[in-house]
């Protein structure tokens, strides 16, 4: 029974407790109203899964415009602000050497297009002396019903060149110049004719191109063909008299061997 007084004291506080909690509102009261929510917030909350009819669309269309900031978050704006347009930005680093990375390839470019054309151009030469040289060659060959042959023509052109050059060889030095020309020249005419006549018009295009040259050559050939002319004249001339002569002689002898019977 000592015991009773204490557990007393002690029960009381535990019961108080007790009734306490129980009799403890679930709910929370305030002294002000609540905060009101963020209107995106509430806008996402009432969306609805399906579409919402158009007065609810038009009024959450207006409501995101009404809270969506003018400047975005990243501060990006596509007007530029006051001080850009007052001090002009200077290039940068990589503008600079992209600038001069497009000016090396121009130079590049330029000088590798004239070195092309200039490859171009020297093949087109190169060419055109082939094409040249080999269409000279063919216009030299006679044709095949002429029946020359250049082989041994060729051949007896250079011996008679030789001979010449034997025959002049204890004259002076224009003459030895001379014969072996004019020994080979004549052997030509008469042993390859067409291929001579082809060599003469070819070396003439080509006196063509100086007229020194030219009006040489032709009063050089007007003098050979003149003296030549004089040569056969004088030449029948002697013929004609040689002949006469011969029959003088002839009759002179008739006639002494007529008397001497």
């Amino acid at each position: 029974m000592a015991f009773q007084p204490l557990l007393r004291r002690r029960a009381l506080p535990i019961a108080t407790l007790t009734a306490a909690f129980t009799l403890l509102p679930k709910t929370a009261v305030h002294a002000e109203e609540p905060a009101p929510m963020d209107p995106t917030k509430q806008i996402r909350l009432r969306k609805p899964i399906y579409d919402a009819p158009p007065s609810v669309a038009d009024t959450s269309s207006t409501a995101i415009s009404a809270t969506t900031p003018s400047v975005p978050a990243s501060g990006i704006t596509d007007q530029p602000s006051d001080n850009e347009t007052a001090t002009p930005r200077r290039p940068t680093p990589t503008s600079r050497l992209a600038k001069e990375i497009s000016r090396g390839r121009l130079f590049l470019h330029k000088y590798a297009v004239k070195t092309e054309d200039g490859l171009n151009a020297g093949l087109s030469r190169v060419f055109s002396a082939e094409r040249n040289f080999t269409s000279t060659i063919a216009s030299l060959v006679p044709p095949k019903e002429s029946n020359e042959q250049l082989l041994p023509g060729a051949v007896y052109v250079l011996v008679a060149a030789m001979a010449g050059s034997i025959i002049s060889r204890n004259r002076n030095i224009l003459v030895r110049f001379v014969t072996p020309i004019l020994t080979g020249v004549t052997t030509a005419n008469y042993v390859v004719p067409r291929t001579t006549q082809n060599v003469g018009n070819l070396v003439w295009d080509y006196e063509k191109r100086f007229p020194v040259v030219r009006d040489n050559h032709l009063r050089v050939t007007q003098g050979v063909r003149h003296f030549i002319e004089t040569g056969k004249a004088h030449s029948q001339m002697g013929l004609a008299m040689a002949e006469d002569k011969v029959t003088g002689v002839r009759e002179t002898m008739e006639e002494w061997v007529r008397k001497g019977r």
